[in-house]
């Protein structure tokens, strides 16, 4: 019988789930699925690996609104469906490894000890990421739970890249450095990237992991040599509600002549920004190319312009480059930011085949012209795999 591994991707108000097993070589998608508006009105949605739903239902009323009892629904529904396997072991998505977690880890006492210091990094996002790893510590307790970090992949960098002009002692003291995110996003494009391209996967490649969080980076013999996100998940690129990089004296200038507070900062930078601020129409680039509203078009326009320029920048960090990738819910799925993107880049060799790269298919394959120096790619994204094969090798199944 076949053992099972649990992954976790716990937010604010939801939690995701992935269930895989272990009989082959690569862990197997078995069923996914989500519970979501935990605070307000919890649901439950379960689906198997073609996407079939499979269950759509509302929490138990009785049952209190919060993480722990979202947990228990989920737990409980796949005791009902995995036909006596048992889960050996959980792996978790942690936005924020800080400084001390380069690598994924077996979750300890004193492992969440580390993980809690590293809140103040990500203040936002660590304490749902964490919150989950103690309630199943009660719920199976027998099972080993791992921690995988966005930021670890990032660590290989090199330092000129991780530092800001700043004092050093910011960096030293405080663990204020550029981290980078969507880690375990380009560690799977790197896994995969060998059997499709093996010069690249060799040589200097930028990837634009492009959805409502943004970013981008650039790998050399797979390992990462420079990304766009830095300190916080907020640099870079503009994102579906994120405003990415700008004049950080824009700050203070909100606080002292706009009369500001930082509440008010965090939800214009965080959540009313990109392209939803700038459109004023949605966060969602199907929306916006459906409208025929300027600012709408504007928006994309503004978003391609932004990852043209970091492709070049990422080039320059590498001294060049031998493909180029698209990944996660805009890269994958968006013609038309891709079109546009790839034909700003003509002047640096990148040729794109516009029916190849109009088609729809959820499958890896190259969209440019054969005359291009430089291939030009669409690879699905599964952090979720990436995740299930750290949890089953840090616990050596």
């Amino acid at each position: 019988m076949s053992e099972l591994v649990l992954v976790i991707n716990a937010g604010s108000s939801s939690i995701k789930f992935s269930l895989f097993e272990t009989t082959a070589a690569d862990p197997v998608l078995l069923f996914k699925g989500l519970a979501d508006g935990i605070y307000v009105d919890p649901k439950f949605v379960a689906k198997d690996a073609n996407d079939n739903k499979l269950v759509s239902e509302s929490i138990p009323a009785d049952m209190p609104k919060n993480h722990d009892s979202a947990l228990r629904h989920m737990l409980a529904w796949l005791n009902g469906h995995i036909e006596g396997r048992t889960i050996a072991a959980i792996g978790h998505r942690v936005v924020h490894g800080g400084l001390s977690f380069c690598q994924p880890v077996q979750i300890t006492e004193d492992v969440l000890k580390g993980l809690d210091e590293t809140i103040a990094l990500a203040p936002l996002h660590a304490p749902h990421n964490i919150m989950p790893m103690r309630v199943l510590a009660q719920l199976l307790p027998n099972v080993p739970q791992v921690a995988c970090f966005d930021t670890a992949f990032h660590r290989t960098q090199p330092e000129i890249e991780q530092q800001y002009a700043l004092p050093y002692e910011f960096s030293e003291k405080h663990g204020i450095r550029r981290y980078g995110f969507h880690g375990l996003s380009y560690e799977y494009i790197a896994s995969v990237l060998p059997a499709i391209d093996a010069k690249a996967a060799a040589g200097r490649t930028v990837v634009a992991h492009l959805g409502n969080g943004s970013s981008m980076a650039a790998l050399l013999g797979g390992k990462c040599q420079a990304t766009t996100m830095g300190f916080t998940a907020l640099e870079g690129l503009p994102m579906g509600t994120r405003c990415g990089t700008i004049d950080p004296a824009l700050i203070l200038h909100f606080m002292s002549h706009l009369k500001m507070d930082a509440s008010q900062i965090e939800e214009l930078i965080y959540k009313k920004s990109g392209l939803l601020g700038m459109s004023g129409i949605s966060s969602d680039m199907r929306d916006l190319h459906a409208s025929h509203d300027p600012h709408a078009k504007f928006a994309v326009d503004y978003f391609a312009h932004r990852v043209v320029r970091e492709t070049a920048s990422l080039a320059a960090a590498m001294q060049g480059f031998d493909a180029l990738v698209f990944t996660a819910g805009i890269g994958e799925n968006d013609d038309i930011a891709r079109a546009t993107v790839c034909n700003e880049l003509r002047w640096l060799g990148v040729e794109i085949d516009e029916a190849e790269n109009a088609k729809r298919s959820g499958e890896a394959r190259c969209i440019s012209l054969p005359s291009s120096r430089v291939p030009v790619y669409i690879i699905p994204t599964n952090e979720e795999l990436m995740i299930a094969r750290h949890a089953l090798k840090c616990i050596a199944i």
